[in-house]
């Protein structure tokens, strides 16, 4: 194969995953250079940004030769064969550790097999080259890390990056390879996308297998793109045994997600949205006038929108949290006092706080988790889409753990989030706009269950018809 006249490695490295198995297809350009130039921008981009757990250049290029031969012979082996792509640091990758962003756990033993999602990857022929970091345990929306340090935003190195799958949306953001994936369980993929102007999908509970399976949890795409996200959920969705929650096998078509008629698409369309959190902190009054811009826009493609009271409440963002203490402080006390010692202090400050609570208090605060589900589908069930932001607010410092920066407050951003993860809905984030001094603002879309081909479709349609100033501009 020769080389596309593309200019630098850095362009190489920033194409597109559809550009990318386009040009494979027609022999224009080689996995192997592809990676290659990954690889060096990788290589360059940790030393600003600190992304990257591990870099596994030599398994990339096995990997990448082996796909250029299954290119060579038209025979690839998925939709994604030879594009670069990462793992989240939880996500099982044999021969690599999972130490999980903590200190505490500095020398985990390497897995001996591929996770579900690294499997699927794999088997698509995807070169994984890289592990990217995450803050302690994953309970954080920052790049704050006991064991990494902190993770900067390619945007300004002062910003956060988000989290806790903030090493992959760094990556993403400084166009190291066009394919990221994370996990998310109360905003993880979305806080990170809305604060550096990437896209995700936070796919129904099930769509996606993780292992071990939760409440709330699921893994999903980081992208520059819808068609990036949208080809990497083909991939991902294969079902996996090891994760009993899992829909099983899908025959959802990833492909079609493109309205033919983009002027008519959004006409009569049921579309709800909401400007408060309706908990936690108050939204920044640059944040809801992006999102309004934004909902103008459906407005005038002829959606019918109604305004609704958000789904989460201060009783179940209290509730919510508390729960979620209690759950991370049985992992740190099952920690030698040495080990405990090791977590970041703002983690050991937010679990300890679960101390005294009692069985019948946590079944009481599970309860209102269920409430909150069952709050949030009837609400929103009318509507065919609900918009919203994603975070209350803009990026903020790299060095603070969590927005408020206390740990007593440490969950209060996520109440736009967070309900779609326990009622199983899809909800995804796109770039719509930007604060004064540059941050990135996301437009959170959230749709029905298991209606996640018409969320993306909403967010194809919006990442080509919003107006140019609501569109990144990529850092270099």
């Amino acid at each position: 194969m020769t080389a596309t006249p593309t200019g630098s490695t850095a362009s190489l490295a920033t194409l597109t995953a559809t550009e990318l198995v386009s040009l494979f297809a027609s022999r224009a350009i080689s996995p192997v250079e592809v990676t290659r130039a990954v690889l060096e921008r990788a290589e360059a981009k940790q030393a600003e940004l600190n992304c990257f757990y591990a870099i596994d250049a030599a398994g990339a290029t096995t990997a990448a030769e082996a796909s250029e031969k299954r290119w060579a012979a038209g025979e690839p082996l998925g939709a994604i064969d030879g594009v670069p792509a990462t793992i989240k640091e939880n996500v099982a990758l044999a021969g690599f550790s999972q130490p999980s962003g903590t200190a505490a756990k500095f020398d985990a033993p390497p897995a001996t097999a591929d996770g579900p999602l690294a499997a699927r990857l794999k088997e698509s022929g995807c070169v994984i080259f890289g592990i990217t970091v995450m803050p302690d345990y994953g309970m954080l929306s920052s790049g704050v890390s006991s064991l990494h340090g902190i993770t900067r935003s390619p945007w300004n190195p002062a910003w956060t990056v988000g989290g806790s799958s903030g090493g992959a949306g760094a990556a993403a953001a400084a166009g190291v390879g066009p394919l990221h994936s994370g996990s998310d369980i109360g905003g993880s993929l979305r806080l990170p996308a809305t604060w550096l102007g990437l896209v995700t999908l936070k796919p129904s509970s099930g769509r996606v297998a993780v292992d071990p399976p939760y409440m709330g949890r699921v893994a999903g795409p980081l992208t520059r793109t819808v068609d990036d996200a949208a080809l990497m959920m083909s991939v991902m969705t294969r079902p996996d045994i090891r994760d009993y929650t899992s829909l099983g096998q899908q025959d959802l078509d990833w492909s079609d997600i493109h309205y033919p008629d983009l002027d008519s698409a959004m006409r009569g369309k049921k579309v709800a949205f909401h400007l408060e959190g309706g908990a936690g902190l108050p939204t920044d009054p640059e944040v809801a006038a992006a999102i309004q811009d934004a909902v103008s826009h459906f407005a005038a493609a002829g959606a019918e929108i109604t305004e609704i009271a958000p789904p989460m409440t201060e009783e179940y963002l209290d509730d919510l949290d508390m729960f979620l203490r209690v759950r991370s402080l049985g992992d740190f006390e099952a920690l030698s006092p040495e080990r405990q010692a090791m977590v970041l202090p703002f983690i050991q400050d937010w679990v300890l706080a679960g101390q005294g609570v009692t069985g019948v208090e946590s079944l009481r605060h599970y309860q209102t988790i269920q409430s909150m589900r069952a709050s949030t589908v009837r609400s929103t069930a009318p509507y065919d889409l609900v918009l919203s932001a994603a975070s209350p607010v803009a990026a903020f410092p790299a060095e603070w753990p969590m927005p408020s920066n206390d740990a007593a407050t440490s969950l209060h951003h996520i109440a736009y989030t967070a309900p779609y993860n326990f009622s199983e809905q899809p909800a995804s984030t796109l770039n719509c706009g930007f604060t004064a001094d540059g941050r990135p603002i996301g437009l959170q879309i959230a749709g029905r269950r298991y209606d996640d081909l018409e969320v993306m479709r909403a967010s194809h349609w919006y990442e080509q018809t919003r107006p140019s100033d609501a569109a990144p501009a990529w850092p270099l």
